[in-house]
């Protein structure tokens, strides 16, 4: 059982930066909470302790604001941050290494009794406000964008965005994503709408970027084939704040 705590508390450090001390862990991280509580529940579930393990979810819930049924099979190493508004479904999986953002839901779509929720695969990240619904897979290391809406299976690796969600496939749209979170901000949220203009606007300074990007590497390689070194202009050039981009963009 100890064993088990040093590892998450030690996955908590590996995922959020804003993690200082064990006891800030052990005593504020409500995932931590609500995922620690979910093994007692889940056993109680095991052992047709139904009526407890429900009420040990729903003391849970109380305390963390996540919702997490009893019968729902969690791996080793998962991580949800913040936590609050996630809901996971009684037949849902979730594998090792997956990390959950507040708002999430694996659902279901049927009120037949059987397999009716997600799985989730080693390595899956779900953005926040995500809901994956209904008994679909989400292959290993693929990741769900914010507020996407995924109805379908989703291949290993693969990113799904939007509503529905669709996978990222183009070279232009992985190289925007790749962009996007190289600045430190994601634009998983955003869906590529004609209708959208703040869409349209942030696609394009994203698709300005890669492209400005491309011609510097491509200018800084022509110089320094003339034999001019560029090494001490170009690291005070690449010094930028994500921080501030994601501050602005909130």
């Amino acid at each position: 059982m100890f064993s088990r705590l040093r590892e998450d508390i030690d996955c908590v450090f590996e995922r959020d930066p804003a993690a200082r001390s064990t006891w800030e862990v052990l005593t504020c991280y409500p995932g931590f909470h609500a995922l620690t509580l979910h093994r007692f529940a889940h056993w109680l579930w095991g052992h047709r302790l139904r009526w407890l393990a429900r009420m040990a979810s729903h003391f849970t819930r109380l305390i963390t604001g996540i919702e997490i049924h009893p019968g729902a099979t969690i791996g080793r190493r998962v991580f949800i941050d913040h936590g609050m508004g996630v809901v996971i479904g009684e037949t849902a999986e979730i594998c090792d290494e997956c990390t959950l953002y507040h708002g999430v839901t694996l659902g279901g779509t049927s009120w037949n009794k059987g397999k009716r929720h997600p799985t989730l695969a080693r390595g899956v990240v779900v953005g926040a406000g995500a809901k994956v619904l209904g008994p679909i897979t989400i292959g290993e290391d693929a990741k769900v964008g914010s507020n996407a809406v995924v109805v379908r299976d989703v291949p290993p690796g693969a990113t799904a965005v939007g509503i529905p969600a669709r996978i990222i496939e183009s070279v232009e749209e992985l190289a925007r994503h790749e962009k996007a979170e190289h600045l430190g901000f994601s634009a998983y949220a955003v869906s590529r709408s004609e209708d959208d203009p703040v869409s349209m606007a942030i696609h394009g300074l994203l698709d300005h970027a890669v492209e400005t990007d491309r011609r510097i590497a491509a200018l800084l390689k022509t110089i320094e084939r003339t034999g001019v070194s560029m090494e001490d202009d170009v690291a005070t050039a690449d010094k930028f704040d994500p921080k501030y981009l994601s501050k602005i963009v909130d």
